[in-house]
């Protein structure tokens, strides 16, 4: 492991110039982010074949990979566990990745996403030895795995796997207990194996810098007023003992210069700060109806194509307004019914739940939807 800025840029939730279509990446924009990410002294940049329905590699490609040198930045990307389904497909990933990429080698290379149907796949692939190959080729520096299940089946792969050299785990102070995501447990076993471990929604997909309650706001605001909510849930991550690397998925050039202000000079929060970030967890879960971090693996396994994260949008909004006399939410709504299927479509296949990587009754949830919006 090199050392790097803690600071990574995740390619999970770039800038678009059409939000409605994940695609459309603002391949000038996200240069510009690029630059100023690099000029600050960062370095590392996380993708995934799937991120934005296929188009990020390509659109990193054109912004970073054409535009520097090759030593000038540490490139990660994931083998995508969920569609390997058949003989052949790890190997077409793989080759693909390489193409999109623009790169003869992956500094960083994870297995993405194991636990559950992911797992079965990748094991009757036999991925990891079919990566650990990869890497005695020289195309992949280091391997590591991203993981979204329990502590215990962790602790079983990384017995299995001694030579993973790190682990991938959500963490942030509002999960930092909860009995789904089990952060805290899965990061005591990473601790457990000695294995270096980098973060993912840390701000769990933006919630943690949007969506607080106003008591939460004013904890926050009273222990820093200048400090950015999300640097808090950023540095709450990174200020963990073995954590080498916290994603940030940057949509602007707004919360890029914020991540970058905090993070250039990094400095690890107090026991009182860590302390006072688990009080405001415990606000914000009274507080969140539904706690989607929007990463879409759901949409893409529903055969309805139901708006699944834009819907819990919706409704955890609605949830927190306080007016009854007119619904902006379900205005919004509507408008995604025009070409998305309605909550009430659901039929209940439950491919949605076995794709989530936080564990959702996405059912029953689209059940509430469906009373709150469609009555």
């Amino acid at each position: 492991m090199t050392d790097m800025k803690k600071l990574g840029f995740g390619c999970m939730r770039l800038p678009l110039t059409d939000p409605a279509d994940p695609t459309s990446i603002d391949v000038p924009l996200v240069s510009q982010m690029v630059d100023e990410y690099l000029a600050a002294g960062f370095t590392y940049f996380d993708n995934l074949y799937f991120y934005h329905k296929r188009a990020s590699e390509d659109a990193m490609r054109k912004a970073l990979v054409e535009r520097y040198d090759r030593d000038a930045y540490v490139l990660a990307d994931k083998l995508p566990s969920a569609l390997i389904k058949q003989d052949g497909d790890q190997e077409r990933i793989f080759e693909e990745q390489f193409e999109k990429c623009g790169v003869e080698y992956f500094d960083y290379y994870l297995l993405h996403a194991l636990g559950g149907q992911n797992t079965i796949n990748t094991d009757r692939a036999d991925s990891w030895n079919f990566l650990r190959k990869q890497r005695d080729a020289g195309k992949i520096k280091c391997l590591g795995f991203s993981y979204h299940y329990n502590a215990e089946y962790l602790d079983e792969l990384l017995d299995r796997w001694p030579d993973a050299e790190f682990v991938q785990l959500q963490i942030n102070y509002l999960d930092w207990e909860d009995g789904g995501i089990q952060a805290r447990k899965n990061y005591e076993v990473c601790r457990k194996h000695g294995k270096p471990v980098f973060v993912m929604e840390p701000i769990k997909g933006g919630a943690l810098a949007a969506d607080l309650p106003a008591e939460a706001v004013d904890i926050l605001r009273a222990a820093d007023a200048n400090a950015s909510l999300a640097s808090w849930a950023v540095r709450f991550a990174a200020s963990l003992p073995s954590v080498e690397m916290v994603l940030s998925g940057m949509s602007n050039l707004e919360q890029l210069r914020d991540n970058i202000s905090y993070m250039a000079d990094f400095k690890p929060l107090t026991n009182d700060e860590m302390n006072m970030l688990h009080h405001v967890g415990d606000l914000v879960r009274q507080n969140i109806a539904v706690p989607c971090t929007s990463c879409r693996y759901c949409v893409q396994h529903c055969p309805k194509n139901i708006a699944i994260p834009e819907y819990f949008s919706l409704y955890n909004a609605e949830k927190r307004t306080r007016s009854r006399d007119f619904s902006t939410q379900g205005m919004i709504y509507r408008g995604w019914n025009n070409d998305h299927g309605k909550a009430s479509d659901c039929i209940e296949c439950r491919a949605c739940e076995r794709a989530c990587p936080q564990h959702l009754p996405i059912v029953d949830y689209l059940k509430l939807v469906a009373e709150t919006f469609e009555r």
